[in-house]
This record gives structure tokens, C-alpha cells and sequence, in this order.
């Protein structure tokens, strides 16, 4: 092995922890490797002004595109809030064209995903982000296969992860790849992280979104399942309940709410079980019961279905003191 160059692509506005993170699980990682082994990391600006985080916080890029040729082993764009509305930087992008086929691995954290995209780095390519900016990057580049659930995604040399600290976990996915599990083990120590988190991003972000109309039938539909969650619900009932024949509610309620009836009421109980798995101690069954599950082993497959956890495992991570 041999020094790795590590290439953080910033610009105003950027998500300071999208940056920090990694940096700071490279950096960790160099006490745990031989110096000749270290990871170098530099910041790579469209200029050698300060530039202003999301948070307000100043930085400084130690390289100003275009004129980079160095070659990177790692190369990364970082997020920000408004990168998935921003037109982007065509010094940027034409940069990038170029830069991630010389480097050895080349991605992005939480938003960046957008500025690759506008790169057209994604295109066939499988890649996550942000749970909340998923469904745009799928449809302002339909060629790539955007998987919203995954913490981070390797598609052979490109890599990308979802959000914020999930860029802590893509680092130490790639120092694991090349420095092997302990080091990647004894660097999440030091950051006081998981190496290796359980679960997708779904575990963070709700199921449900509230209708464009709230006095349309779908939203009928909605709110009686959610206030009647332990009854038995079929297209049939649901149907009857706003006078509509099973096939057109089917049809309609998909292009609505991008789902069937029969998912959105598994996603309505998967909800309310997280809201009393994260705020009451009742026991999994009673959960499991008032949320319309019936047992606690429906519970606990449905979950590991869709969250990739069990009931247990997500209490443990989001109960709420008090």
C-alpha cells in the first residue's frame, strides 16, 4: 500500500458534517496505519475564498478548480441543502467528467449524488441519498437506479452514501476495504460510531405523507386507517368506505400516493409502532396488538421487511429518555 490521496469537492452552502465526517474517519484512521499507509485528505473549492457552510461556518478549499490535475484515490462530492435545486457549476461538473476516471474510487455524500448526476456519473449506475431527496435524484436522472433505502451504495469505482453522517459510515466502508475490519473497528471507537449500522435509512424517515388534498377520498381513506388501525382493512372495505369500485380506487390511490391501499396501511401500523416503540415501554406484543399487527412475530417480520431491523432492535436505537 502506498499514501492515498483523498479529493472532498466543496462549494457554498455545503453540509459541514458531509465533509467533517469523513475527514475526520481518515484522519482517525492514520493512527491506526503505518505513516507510510496514511490518508492525505484536501478540499477542492471553486476557489480559495472562505466559503460559507449551511451552518454559517467558514472554509477554506486548499485546492481552486479547474486547475486540479492532481489524481485522487478517493474522490468526493460533498452535500449540501440546496444542491438537489442548484444549476450547477459547469467548471465543476466538466471537472469531475474528467477527475473520476483517473481516480481509484470516485462518489459522493448525502447530495452530492445531484452534482455526479449533473456529470453523468449515474447514469446506470445503482446510488443512494438522502432519504428526503431520493425520489427527485430517481426522477432528474432516471437512467440511474436510485436505491433510497441504503446507507451507502458501492457500484463498482463509484461510491455514494444517504445522508449527513452517513458519510462517516462510507468512509469507514472504504477504510475497512483497504485497511481491514480492526482498523475500521478501532476508528469507529474513537468517533464514538457504529462500524457497521443496522438498518436502512427508512429506519430515519417517515412512511406516511399527508395528501395534496385533505378532503379528498384517499385522505378519507387515510385517516380512517390510521384511527382504526387494529380492524381488518381490504380494498373491498375501503372501497365501500368512500363509494368508489376496488379497481378504481386502486388505480387512483397508487397515482396518488405512489403505493396500494394494502402497503399504506402496513406503513400506517409500521408508523404507529415506531411512535410507541420510541415513546412508551409497553411490552412488543401490546405494541404489536394496538397497532393492528396481532402478534409480535407479524410485528418483527414486517419490520425486518421494511426497516431492515427488528421491533427490539429499533427501541434500542431511538427509545426517548423520560
Amino acid at each position: 500500500m502506498a499514501i492515498r490521496k483523498v479529493g472532498i469537492v466543496v462549494d457554498d452552502g455545503v453540509q459541514a458534517l458531509d465533509v467533517a465526517g469523513p475527514v475526520d474517519a481518515f484522519a482517525e484512521a492514520n493512527v491506526y496505519v503505518r505513516p507510510e499507509d496514511r490518508y492525505e485528505t484536501v478540499l477542492i473549492g471553486p476557489h480559495r475564498q472562505p466559503l460559507r457552510a449551511s451552518n454559517n461556518m467558514r472554509m477554506l478549499a486548499d485546492l481552486a478548480l479547474p486547475g486540479v490535475d492532481e489524481v485522487f484515490d478517493i474522490l468526493l462530492v460533498a452535500g449540501g441543502p440546496d444542491l438537489p435545486n442548484r444549476v450547477p457549476d459547469p467548471a465543476v461538473t466538466d471537472w469531475l467528467s474528467t477527475a473520476s476516471q483517473q481516480a481509484g474510487t470516485y462518489g459522493s455524500v448525502c447530495t452530492g449524488a445531484f452534482t455526479l448526476g449533473h456529470a453523468g456519473l449515474l447514469d446506470g449506475r445503482r446510488v443512494t441519498t438522502h432519504w428526503q431527496s431520493a425520489s427527485r435524484l430517481a426522477t432528474m436522472f432516471p437512467a440511474a437506479q436510485v436505491e433510497p433505502d441504503a446507507i451507502y451504495v458501492r457500484d463498482g469505482r463509484l461510491v455514494t452514501s444517504a445522508g449527513v453522517t452517513a458519510g462517516i459510515d462510507l468512509a469507514l466502508a472504504l477504510v475497512r476495504e483497504t485497511h481491514g475490519n480492526d482498523v475500521a473497528l478501532a476508528v469507529a471507537k474513537r468517533l464514538v460510531v457504529v462500524a457497521q449500522r443496522q438498518g436502512g435509512q427508512s429506519q430515519f424517515s417517515p412512511f406516511l405523507m399527508a395528501p395534496a388534498d385533505p378532503t379528498s377520498p384517499i385522505a378519507r381513506i387515510q385517516q380512517h386507517v390510521m384511527d382504526h388501525l387494529r380492524e381488518r382493512h381490504t380494498l373491498e372495505s375501503l372501497a365501500d368506505l368512500v363509494g368508489m369500485s376496488t379497481r378504481s380506487l386502486a388505480r387512483h390511490f397508487v397515482q396518488v400516493t405512489g403505493c396500494t391501499p394494502h402497503e399504506f396501511v402496513e406503513r400506517a401500523r409500521v408508523d404507529a409502532a415506531r411512535n410507541l416503540l420510541e415513546g412508551s415501554d409497553l411490552q412488543l406484543k401490546t405494541v404489536a396488538y394496538d397497532c393492528g399487527f396481532g402478534t409480535a412475530d407479524r410485528m418483527r417480520a414486517i419490520f425486518t421487511q421494511r426497516l431492515t431491523v427488528t421491533p427490539a432492535q429499533y427501541r434500542a436505537s431511538f427509545r426517548k429518555a423520560g
